[in-house]
């Protein structure tokens, strides 16, 4: 199986480790730097190859926008994954001018990641292999499928804030196992709220549980990351 070099170019902890479990989460990526700012990120290009970065717009020292003015202008080979706060038209327009793989806009959810991870591997199997494209081929990594969540989301009366909310945490947190009362402490809901996002993880195969005998009392499931 091929693999890809990520770098990860945050300087919000937080964000940036949400970023390495979702990029941990598929084994042909291999993260091999994290950084703070573009220039950091600029110096560790200058002298190790790199095929993919997942960057923020706004950062101290080097913004994402002269990251990528400065890849272009040195010719990294490399390709980009904005992940930021910034959603302003003039904004975005100036990023995609840039080219490239695909922007979004925080929060987001780790289905909506995974379509822009998809994308990046699909352009790079296509790009590396000799047959000629047909407009379908194009279509498939010019305009991928938007996530299938949203409507299955809106059928259950969950909110997709909501749910990235609790996404982040489960993320922050990925060797615990939590319960319910736990996440809902952590993360300003009830219980019962909790209780019905984490059934819709489960349905989805993002989380497992098991069932924890040692509250001495009624039996408590407990999740985490699978």
């Amino acid at each position: 199986m091929k693999t890809y070099k990520v770098i990860i170019v945050e300087d919000d902890p937080m964000v940036a480790s949400i970023n390495r479990q979702y990029l941990q989460s598929n084994p042909s990526l291999v993260i091999v730097g994290e950084f703070r700012n573009g220039q950091d990120a600029i110096l560790f290009l200058e002298k190790n190859p790199v095929d993919l970065a997942v960057i923020d717009y706004y950062m101290p020292v080097m913004d994402g926008r002269e990251f990528i003015l400065n890849c272009r202008e040195r010719q990294f080979p490399i390709s980009i994954i904005m992940i930021t706060a910034a959603n302003h038209v003039q904004e975005i327009s100036g990023i995609l001018q840039l080219g490239i793989v695909d922007y979004l806009v925080k929060p987001f959810t780790f289905e909506r990641f995974q379509i822009a991870i998809e994308k990046y591997l699909s352009m790079k199997k296509v790009l590396h292999s000799e047959a000629q494209l047909s407009q379908a081929e194009l279509d498939k990594i010019l305009s991928p499928k938007p996530a299938q969540s949203t409507q299955q989301l809106l059928e259950k009366g969950l909110q997709e804030q909501t749910l990235t909310m609790i996404q982040n945490y489960l993320c922050e947190h990925p060797d615990v196992y939590l319960s319910s009362n736990e996440i809902a402490g952590k993360v300003g809901l009830s219980r019962i709220t909790v209780r019905r996002y984490m059934n819709y993880l489960l349905e989805n195969h993002e989380i497992v549980s098991q069932v924890d005998y040692s509250t001495g009392g009624r039996p408590s499931i407990k999740y985490r990351k699978s």
